[in-house]
């Protein structure tokens, strides 16, 4: 196998390196994306527990922005769920799109 390499002369070497590289990316990438990161199994039963409860804390909130970027999203549906329907889902829509825009600018760096 080496001789071959060898025997192929130096443009081999940056098709290797590029190999490397480009396996390295993927998985990178399907680590950091898997589903239950983006969303987490049971996130959406724990957002209508907590708004059945009726026990919606800005701390709680926070928490729930932090956790995954479904939870950002529906975070700024529970900062808003006092307000006109019309308010509510503008604001879903704006940490959607924060969102997707944080996504797009996180892949273009690589």
């Amino acid at each position: 196998m080496f001789t071959i390499i060898q025997a192929a002369g130096w443009p081999i070497y940056m098709l290797l390196i590029s190999s490397v590289i480009a396996l390295t990316l993927i998985v990178e990438r399907s680590l950091s994306l898997r589903r239950s990161r983006i969303l987490p199994p049971n996130l959406l039963d724990e957002v209508i527990k907590v708004y059945q409860s009726g026990k919606i804390k800005p701390e709680v909130v926070e928490q729930l922005s932090q956790n995954s970027p479904l939870g950002r999203v529906l975070a700024a549906g529970l900062r808003n769920v006092n307000a006109p329907r019309e308010v509510m889902k503008e604001s879903i829509e704006e940490a959607g799109s924060a969102v997707a825009h944080d996504l797009e600018k996180f892949l273009t760096t690589l």
